[in-house]
């Protein structure tokens, strides 16, 4: 079948022999690529029409992969037109090296597709909305980061590979690879920071000190990591302001993970009270408001007198919840009931003031003062 469409489309460009050779060419070439177009829109429209009631993956691999189909249809397309045109030997050899960067660029588009393709195939099992997200963030922030310098390593490859296809920057790469001595040592200081915080990125891809939606304290701020890109994380803090930091920060400073090993979080309330305070009717009360809030996660719940002060005595209290935003939450809850509770029903409890006066025996001061006169 290829031989017959070859055979006849030659016998097609004999026909328009009264024409110059190069317009031939141009229109043959032009010919190919309209026509790699509307195949690869016919295809297209077909796909959408069988995928429109498959599952939001089909639909959006077909969206996905419409503009990689129709370069490589060009590709195709335009590689049979060259060999048929009536080309002479420096058009033919312009247009296969054009050719050869579009094929070098579709196969590293190949790859980054499959790249993007795989890793959302590979975090649909895991929720990152769930309860107890831990394993799902874990995985998450290891693929994201692993994907982003899988891509910048794809896009390096790649247009090294089309760069070399010319002559000139060939001979350049190999001139300066051989004599790499001080021009890779003032490219390697230059691009020390960016260096860095790419080998920073893998570190925290295979370790994982933090990881997407942790709650961290760093530069005394809390905050939840809203994003790992492939040199800085940014952190969502609790007013809404970011925080963006270098990778490296986070190799090379220490800083709080609440969400580390489990996004649970035993919350604590200090309380100030007299030394009358009713302690164990308090810790009936706290079980009680833990018990009736939807925050408590049924897990801890204690409440000892850890200090004593000259004028009242320090009373921790300790309720968990399933994470740290929640067991803020609580905290504050617990905090106003507790006050509440003390005004209502032990107002003696709270702290105060003394000014106490000894009494003396009658007749003492009396007799101080006569004594005092005499002398």
């Amino acid at each position: 079948m290829l031989d017959r469409f070859d055979v006849t489309a030659r016998q097609a460009i004999a026909s328009l022999n009264w024409m110059p050779p190069w317009l031939v060419s141009l229109l043959v070439v032009a010919a190919a690529l309209l026509l790699a177009i509307a195949v690869n829109r016919a295809i297209y429209r077909v796909l959408t029409r069988v995928v429109q009631n498959r599952d939001l993956f089909w639909r959006s691999l077909v969206q996905r992969t419409e503009g990689l189909s129709r370069l490589a249809l060009i590709v195709l397309f335009v590689g049979v037109a060259s060999g048929i045109a009536p080309l002479n030997r420096a058009e033919a050899g312009v247009l296969r090296h054009i050719l050869a960067i579009c094929f070098i660029c579709l196969a590293g588009w190949v790859a980054m597709t499959a790249l993007h393709i795989w890793t959302t195939v590979y975090l649909r099992r895991f929720k990152l909305d769930s309860e107890d997200n831990l394993l799902a963030r874990k995985h998450a922030t290891q693929s994201r980061i692993l994907k982003r310098v899988a891509g910048v390593l794809i896009i390096m490859i790649t247009a090294s590979a089309a760069l070399m296809t010319f002559d000139g920057v060939r001979q350049y790469g190999v001139s300066l690879l051989a004599s790499a001595g001080a021009a890779g040592l003032v490219v390697g200081l230059a691009l020390q920071p960016l260096l860095k915080n790419l080998i920073a990125g893998i570190q925290l891809a295979v370790t994982q000190p933090i990881r997407l939606e942790d709650a961290v304290i760093v530069e005394g701020e809390w905050g939840n990591v809203e994003e790992i890109t492939a040199t800085y994380v940014v952190v969502r803090l609790w007013d809404w302001r970011r925080m963006v930091l270098p990778l490296s920060y986070f190799i090379e400073h220490p800083f709080q993970n609440w969400t580390r090993e489990s996004s649970s979080l035993i919350g604590t309330v200090m309380l100030y009270v007299d030394y009358t305070a009713p302690v164990e009717a308090m810790r009936r009360k706290l079980e009680e408001v833990a018990g009736a809030s939807r925050l408590w996660d049924r897990r801890v719940v204690n409440m000892q007198v850890t200090d004593f002060r000259p004028n009242v005595m320090e009373v921790r209290m300790l309720v968990s919840a399933t994470n740290a935003g929640r067991a803020f939450d609580l905290r504050c809850e617990v905090r106003e009931k507790m006050i509440a509770w003390l005004q209502a029903e032990h107002p003696g409890a709270l702290p105060r003031q003394r000014a106490e006066i000894d009494r003396l025996p009658n007749g003492a001061v009396w007799a101080k003062e006569h004594a005092m006169a005499g002398g």
